[in-house]
């Protein structure tokens, strides 16, 4: 037990905070689709102050951003581990890869109707 409350100091959690500041900088590094993200998560956050969404909305709207980046996190990692256990081309290690990459795909695309419902009633009643 005496071990455990070592094991938390303010330095063991300023350092995990640095080590995973570290890994999402590996993130901008590594995978140029999360500019992509970012630029549309951009898009829609002005769309939220132009059509006025909801707090619920504004939530939802975050929630789907963070999910997305999230799916993007757990993609890389995914494909750094299989790069790292098997260097060579395997027809296995790139079905894991796809289906991971095809994780991101849904949540993407999961974003895109979040979106849509979202913002489809304001930009038709904002019309007429």
């Amino acid at each position: 037990m005496s071990n455990r409350k070592k094991d938390i100091s303010m330095r063991n959690l300023i350092n995990s905070f640095r080590n995973a500041f570290r890994g999402f900088s590996l993130l901008f590094k590594y995978e140029y689709n999360l500019y992509i993200q970012l630029i549309f998560a951009l898009l829609v956050i002005v769309a939220g102050f132009i059509f006025k969404i909801s707090s619920i909305e504004w939530a939802i709207q975050t929630i789907v951003i963070g999910l997305v980046i999230f799916s993007e996190l757990i993609n890389t990692s995914i494909e750094k581990i299989m790069d790292f256990i098997y260097p060579e081309y395997s027809e296995k290690v790139k079905d894991i890869k796809d289906l991971s990459a095809g994780a991101v795909l849904f949540t993407v695309i999961i974003s895109i109707a979040i979106a849509c419902f979202i913002y489809i009633p304001k930009i038709f009643f904002k019309i007429t």
